[in-house]
């Protein structure tokens, strides 16, 4: 409980933080025109229905996330500066400071993953809002490929440098799988990416439901005594209460890949490091489901010469082409979100 007021406090800076960057942050995403491109090709062929309910989505501006990949780095920095000053502070205000957010042995991989994979959807952004590509943006080849790319990397830092061979699975244990680990790492990882990126496209949708991922992780690093990792959660859940205030609808900006693509890379981390890839799986059924809706739709226009299962995939689409109103959509995701965040971190705390 020592950890915990501290802990917390991380969040309430990291939400002031970034509430009061996003005004100006706002201002230069307009003075440069960074706004969102509605897309015209859909996954096969093209994407009329899509952009008929999304027209007026147009003009928004995207790259939003980018302002908490800045409130994180400037707390980070913030914090290495004031352990270095940490007697004076502990002089004039009692507080002992012993560790920054800038840690060898539980925060490295972790800022190295937001770093480098929210570089990735960063330049898929700018191409996006400057409608360069067939796409206006990186195509999905090019986007698996350097996402294959950072997860091989990944894949072997965790098998060969950590020793990493099996999945952690609680109430059984370790299952040993080998060098099998490492394709089924990279498969694992490099879907579940996409599918975040494919969730983040309604208000507040894809937002919502990673606060919640976060949140159990923020409970879990703490439960296994991974303090400095439980903070940096909680600096992306105070980053994102922020970002949801201006984002649920009518959103006044999006997160747009530079930080969707980031923030699931970086879970994904948590999950290797604390050894709960279940836990991960269940809290992002969410995203299973749209990813999954995704590759029925590819395959049946493939197969049986265009025709469709799904009125849009990915499903959020589906619905809203059935009817459904998009704050409907985003309120019953976020519950079912809840519910499966729950779950997860029962299972990550009873089997531990």
């Amino acid at each position: 409980m020592n950890h915990l007021a501290p802990l917390l406090s991380y969040l309430v800076v990291a939400f002031l933080l970034t509430f009061a960057l996003i005004p100006p942050y706002l201002r230069l995403l307009w003075k440069y025109k960074l706004w969102k491109s509605i897309r015209e090709e859909a996954f096969v062929g093209k994407a009329t229905e899509f952009a008929k309910l999304h027209k007026n989505k147009a003009g928004t501006p995207t790259m939003g996330g980018g302002v908490i990949l800045l409130s994180i780095g400037l707390l980070v920095v913030g914090s290495v500066i004031a352990v270095y000053f940490a007697p004076e502070i502990k002089e004039f205000f009692g507080v002992n400071l012993r560790f920054s957010l800038w840690n060898r042995n539980e925060t490295y991989l972790a800022l190295f993953t937001l770093a480098s994979v929210g570089a990735i959807g960063l330049v898929d952004d700018y191409l996006n809002v400057r409608g360069i590509g067939r796409t206006k943006g990186l195509s999905g080849r090019v986007k698996m490929v350097l996402l294959l790319i950072f997860w091989a990397i990944g894949a072997y830092w965790f098998h060969f440098k950590l020793g990493r061979t099996g999945l952690d699975i609680p109430f059984f244990g370790t299952v040993s799988i080998g060098y099998l680990y490492l394709p089924f790492f990279v498969f694992v990882l490099v879907a579940m990416a996409n599918a975040v990126n494919i969730t983040d496209g309604l208000d507040g949708l894809a937002g919502g439901i990673l606060l919640m991922n976060y949140a159990v992780y923020a409970l879990i690093c703490y439960d296994r005594g991974l303090f400095i990792l439980s903070a940096l959660c909680l600096l992306v859940v105070g980053g994102l209460i922020a970002f949801l205030w201006f984002n649920i609808k009518p959103a006044k900006f999006y997160m747009g890949d530079v930080w969707s693509l980031a923030l699931w890379a970086n879970l994904a981390i948590m999950a290797l490091m604390t050894d709960t890839l279940l836990v991960l799986l269940i809290v992002s059924g969410i995203y299973v489901l749209e990813i999954l809706s995704v590759v029925i739709q590819i395959t049946s226009k493939k197969l049986r010469n265009g025709k469709k299962v799904f009125r849009i995939a990915p499903f959020h689409h589906h619905l809203e082409a059935l009817g459904w109103s998009e704050e409907t959509v985003v309120m019953r995701f976020w519950l079912i979100g809840m519910v499966l965040s729950a779950v997860g971190l029962v299972v990550g705390l009873m089997g531990k």
